[in-house]
């Protein structure tokens, strides 16, 4: 048996075997796993002298270790395994000779196995598995731990053992948690004690002679410590040699992974839970602030701090351990439960190890600065809560904020900008991020505190800036403008500087203050981009400055029109942004020098359009302010096109300059149009991409030059005045033009839409002629349902604008809109996007219908030119209404084509002849509807698609939000109908439709006609399906 096990093993994965051979093998070998027989020979091939192949014994040894683990064994089975293998570990690691042992891989196995021995029979079975390991630790068994394979197997299995029952980090099963507290106590009791002396005694034996067995053993000591009793390792012996090895010299200042642990070591037994006086005496008994103290005083992490042999490695366990102390201190400052005495104490330990847990947070090393972050976090957040704020904790904050400060700053090897940087900066911006969290809680401990150390820093820096000019380090001019940018937290509560052309408060005030003294500085010249970069973006976040301050405005603007041209691609794309905010938050105040600062511009704003590489190299990019692509180039543009509307259109430019500065940028945009038109006709990719941004540009503009929508009361005054229209009448021309020769363009039909509505506020009412060229366009052939959709939303606009003197326009284009949108409903689906498209495509062609019945344009779909249409009109709501199976957007559309009904029904069904009361009395009136027989089209083809729908299986009110508003809006239908036909109806629900239908209506009449709103027949209606269903 043992031969043919050896062979298959050796067939298997043997890569040149053949392949059914191989398949042979394997069956072969999963039979094994349940096989008494083949068990015991895999066991017999594992322990064999001579040796088998590693690969063999490895399998071998797989095969015994999941009969264990899978618990195939019985006891006796067991007891064979455990004789056979100690019998095998005592000849190989018992005699000390390393060259017998086993490779790493089979170790781990072989550790794994007995692992699974102990779970199985330490409890009863094999009660000497500790002693029987540890005796392999010493080579005559007289104590001494001298035996370098046995310590190393023995230190393994105990590592193991812990992994596979004490450790918190993986989830088990309740039974598999109930058994290991359950081995966790038998071990206490019985092998505990001599496990830990077992530890002093290696720690001893091995000090300087063998690192690797050193470090293993403080691992362990780490691992277990957080679940035996804390005085088998805090106990004097133990701790000297804790010490010893926290605290040894390192001459070749290379890592020291034996020191590292013994700190790690500390720390785990700081982590360990325990009651908070215990846990202060312990700290206190094991004097770390002094053991930091002297680490942080050690070559390692004093003298060789600014050089490259500088500790990291050291410096992070020791910020680990000082995190971990810091933590527990102020959980017990937080518990105000806490003895007196034990108070006293975490206060004094907290005062002491403050200056040790700032020396790491202002590491120059951010991943050393993150370790203590945490527990720094945590004092902060009890210093925010702790009111009053005892004295001792006030002298607290003011390091600590200085500290946060400093580590704001860029360190001296970091170069602002370099491509090969740019994870070292975002990484940098992200921890900037968690410090500004921190300082912000340290504003809401002590506000004045807060104000005026940053107004000392910012105010010192420019007084710095005054004395020695270009001279000053670029990094702490961007520290100063970095606080100063953070700093309009705190002194822009409510939004404004200013109340009452007054500083809204006190920090106001000082940045008022500071602003003042920046513009006055000359720092916009500092020759370094990044403080250049700043200062924009602080006057544009203070914008509100400059409107109280305006002779600062022309001086300020003549820096963007200078940093607009920036050598910098970074800050020149960011600077096209920051400039189109500045002008707009300040149009009232810039028209004056309109025409100087259009001229400074004017070379940024020719646009050369630039395919994407089909590498995708222009899509790598990480965020808006790094890409530098052609395509970010271009949004920059938009935003000066943007900006040069804002400029132009200020209510102190006289009309005529208005329409000389938009001719002036628009004249080359059309030459660009006319330029490029015929290649795009061919199909030229360049020139579609060119004549794109052209669109864009020109709709832009539009949107600069003015705000105005139409039917907003609010900006009523803001309507176009003519001349300014004709211009821009040009531009939606050149676009029309473009528009309808490239209509098989999606990118020219994205550009002309998103213009459309942009030029809606220059063109005014001069947009209605043209919208039958902007339908015939946008809505072509090759138009997506999602296209369709969103020019719907669009015209939703123009509707809600120009309700009244949009008829005579909306009676002409109705039909051939509304086909183009039946089509579009009528496409077959062809996927998940598909139906989400067709859902929206759904919603926005009834919110359409509604919105020109809401807006008191009605009439025009029962014109004389559409009255043909009504009947499409009609079938497609009334299809949408019954649609209420489970597919995308269905019952939503549903909704809201009941609701179109109800509105029609409301709009044409004449006054109301009958009312809605507990006592309803008959109809004494006949119906008059606003045209003739809509009376009986309600109640003929309105009504019974109300009940189509109720009589849907799938449509449950009780299960689905959903369902029951459509519910509300069929409820809604059938009072309507009610009320315009009265009796009528009455008498049609009883003659004829639930006899047909075979049910007794009159409960349903009594709640329609007795239910004061919707919602009471909603409820009789959901009652009904409820015991219908």
């Amino acid at each position: 048996m043992e031969t043919q096990v050896e062979n298959a093993i050796e067939i298997a994965w043997n890569p040149t075997s053949d392949q059914s051979l191989k398949a042979q093998a394997f069956e072969f070998l999963n039979q094994l796993r349940s096989d008494t027989t083949g068990r015991q020979a895999c066991l017999a091939l594992f322990t064999r002298t001579p040796k088998c192949s590693e690969v063999v014994r490895l399998v071998c040894l797989d095969v015994v270790n999941n009969a264990i683990q899978t618990q195939q064994l019985d006891a006796q089975s067991l007891s064979h395994v455990r004789e056979t293998l100690l019998e095998y570990i005592k000849r190989i690691y018992g005699s000390g000779s390393a060259d017998q042992i086993d490779p790493p891989s089979l170790q781990n196995k072989l550790t794994q196995t007995l692992t699974f021995l102990f779970i199985s029979m330490y409890k009863q079975g094999w009660e000497s598995f500790m002693d029987d390991f540890l005796a392999l630790t010493s080579l005559q068994n007289n104590g001494s731990r001298d035996n370098i394979v046995g310590i190393v197997l023995y230190l393994r299995i105990l590592g193991s053992v812990h992994d596979e029952i004490a450790d918190v980090l993986v989830t088990r099963s309740q039974s598999e948690t109930k058994r290991n507290t359950e081995l966790k106590d038998i071990m206490r009791a019985r092998d505990v004690q001599k496990v830990a002396t077992s530890w002093q005694e290696i720690l001893a034996q091995w000090i300087g002679q063998n690192d690797s067995i050193i470090e293993m053993a403080l691992k362990l000591i780490g691992k277990w410590v957080s679940w035996i009793d804390i005085s088998l390792i805090v106990n004097q012996d133990t701790l000297n040699l804790l010490f010893q090895l926290a605290g040894r010299t390192n001459p070749s200042h290379r890592e020291d992974k034996v020191r590292d642990a013994a700190i790690d070591t500390f720390t785990e037994i700081v982590a360990k839970k325990m009651k908070p006086s215990d846990k202060m005496n312990m700290i206190v008994f094991l004097n770390l602030g002094e053991v930091v103290s002297q680490l942080i005083a050690s070559p390692a992490l004093n003298d060789l701090r600014t050089t490259s042999s500088y500790d990291t490695d050291l410096a992070e366990v020791v910020a680990k351990l000082v995190n971990n102390v810091v933590f527990d201190i102020v959980k017990v400052l937080e518990d105000t439960t806490a003895e007196a005495e034990t108070r006293a104490t975490a206060e004094q330990l907290c005062q002491s190890f403050l200056p040790l847990l700032l020396r790491f947070f202002s590491d120059e090393y951010d991943e050393i600065c993150s370790t203590v972050i945490p527990s720094l976090t945590d004092l902060l957040t009890f210093l925010r809560k702790a009111k009053p704020l005892p004295p001792a904790y006030s002298a607290m904050l003011s390091p600590i904020l200085n500290a946060i400060i400093q580590k704001m700053r860029y360190d001296e090897t970091s170069n602002w900008g370099n491509e090969d940087e740019q994870t070292d900066e975002a990484e940098f911006q992200e921890l900037r991020k968690r410090l500004q969290i921190l300082q912000k809680t340290v504003a809401a401990v002590d506000e004045e505190l807060y104000i005026e150390i940053l107004s000392n820093v910012i105010g010192n820096t420019f007084q710095t800036l005054d004395q020695q000019g270009g001279q000053m380090d670029w990094r702490d001019l961007d520290l100063a403008l970095h606080e100063m940018y953070l700093f309009g937290e705190l002194a822009l509560p409510n939004g404004g500087l200013y109340a009452k052309s007054q500083p809204s408060g006190v920090a106001a005030e000082r940045l008022i203050a500071m602003m003042s003294k920046m513009v006055d500085s000359g720092i916009a010249s500092f020759s370094h981009p990044a403080i250049q970069l700043q200062y924009m973006e602080i006057c544009v976040r203070y914008c509100s400055f400059f409107e109280n301050q305006t002779p600062y405005i022309p001086q300020v603007l003549e820096h963007f029109v200078s940093l607009v041209h920036h050598d910098h691609v970074r800050v020149r794309i960011r600077s096209w942004y920051l400039f189109h905010r500045f002008v707009k938050h300040l149009r009232a105040h810039v028209g004056n020098v309109a025409q100087t600062v259009i001229q400074s511009i004017s070379d940024l704003l020719p646009i050369k359009a630039e395919l994407p590489n089909e590498n995708g190299a222009d899509d790598d990019m990480s965020s808006d302010q790094s890409d530098h692509s052609a395509d970010a180039t271009f949004s920059g543009q938009l935003y000066l096109f943007e900006a040069i509307g804002c400029i132009s259109s200020t209510t102190t430019t006289p009309i005529e300059k208005q329409t000389l500065y938009v001719r002036t940028i628009m004249d080359p945009l059309f030459s660009d149009v006319e330029r490029s038109l015929p290649a795009a006709k061919t199909g030229d990719a360049q020139a579609i991409l060119q004549i794109h941004h052209v669109i864009m540009a020109l709709g832009t503009l539009a949107h600069g030059f003015s705000d105005w929508t139409p039917g907003n009361a609010s900006t009523a005054h803001n309507a176009p005045v003519k001349a300014v229209a004709e211009e821009f009448g040009r531009a939606a021309e050149a676009i029309l033009i473009a528009l309808e020769s490239l209509r098989s363009s999606f990118d020219i039909r994205t550009a002309a839409r998103a213009s459309f509505t942009r030029l809606m506020g220059v063109l005014g009412i001069s947009i209605l002629p043209l919208l039958p060229r902007w339908i015939d366009g946008l809505l072509s052939q090759s138009s997506s349902k999602d296209e369709m959709a969103m020019f719907l939303r669009l015209l939703d606009q123009v509707l809600f604008g120009f309700k009244k003197e949009i008829y005579t326009v909306l009676d002409s284009l109705l039909v051939p809109l509304l086909q183009r949108v039946f089509a579009g409903l009528a496409e077959p689906i062809t996927g998940t996007d598909d139906e989400i498209q067709l859902a929206e495509l759904r919603r926005e062609y009834l919110t359409f219908v509604q919105i020109i019945l809401n807006e008191g344009l009605g009439s025009v779909l029962v014109s004389d030119s559409n009255q043909g249409f009504f009947e499409p009109l009609i079938v497609s709501v009334t299809t949408l209404a019954r649609t209420v199976s489970s597919g995308t957007g269905n019952l939503a559309a549903s909704r809201l084509a009941f609701s179109v009904l109800n509105r029609m029904a409301d709009l044409w069904g004449g006054p109301s002849i009958a009312t809605l009361s507990a006592n309803p009395t008959p109809s004494t009136v006949p119906p008059s509807p606003a045209f003739p027989g809509f009376d009986r089209f309600l109640i003929e083809r309105f009504h019974p698609v109300c009940w189509e729908v109720l009589k849907d299986p799938q449509f449950r009110p009780a299960t689905d939000a959903q369902i029951k508003q459509v519910l509300n809006e069929i409820a809604g239908l059938e009072q309507t109908i009610y009320t315009k036909t009265g009796d009528m109806f009455l008498q049609h629900l009883q003659g004829l439709f639930f006899p047909a239908m075979g049910i007794d209506g009159t409960d349903f009449i009594k709640s329609m006609t007795t239910s004061t709103d919707r919602k009471g027949l909603a409820a009789y209606l959901s009652g009904f399906l409820r015991q219908k269903g």
